[in-house]
């Protein structure tokens, strides 16, 4: 006779058709399998579990890179998270000398520079001269010759205001490090 509950016919409530499934194990004895010292040497750092982190089929599984120890591959022309790229690239001809976190490319000036000659040669608007501001340049020498050295103030802040990166070059870039 055929049970309707028992999805294997060949194993009826006849127990001894039933296959062994060997030992069972005792109350307080550890199963089958399952070392008797709990302090046993268990696989260490390193040492694969068989079927354990091991995709199926050899595919990596979806969203997970192939190799998850892999270190990152650096793209050429990008700069490390957290820096700013200095320096000619040519992997980007719009900006030879980087951007700035904006994305606005720098300039090929640099603010030590324009601000050194703006401070020690700004009676002669050297240093609005070197970003090619050359109207203000020629306002600046008229202005320290026509006060008679009062005006040189406007040097001297000029160029702690270009330190600071504070004055873009003629084309409105930053000016770079």
């Amino acid at each position: 006779m055929t049970d309707p509950y028992n999805p294997n016919p060949q194993y009826g409530p006849d127990l001894s058709k039933q296959p062994d499934s060997g030992p069972q194990p005792q109350y307080g004895q550890p199963a089958y399998g399952q070392p008797s010292d709990p302090y046993a040497q268990q696989p260490g750092y390193g040492q694969q579990q068989p079927g354990y982190g091991q995709p199926q089929y050899g595919q990596p599984q979806y969203g997970q890179p192939a190799d998850p120890y892999a270190q990152p591959q650096p793209v050429y022309g990008a700069a490390p998270y957290g820096t700013m790229p200095q320096g000619y690239n040519p992997a980007d001809p719009e900006a030879p000398y980087g951007r700035d976190m904006y994305g606005v490319p720098f300039s090929d000036k640099q603010k030590l520079m324009a601000g050194l000659l703006e401070i020690f040669l700004g009676s002669f608007g050297v240093g609005r001269f070197y970003l090619g501001y050359t109207g203000l340049g020629i306002a600046q020498i008229a202005v320290v010759w026509l006060t008679c050295g009062i005006g040189a103030i406007w040097p001297l802040i000029d160029g702690i205001m270009m330190l600071t990166g504070k004055v873009p070059d003629a084309q409105g870039r930053p000016l770079r490090d």
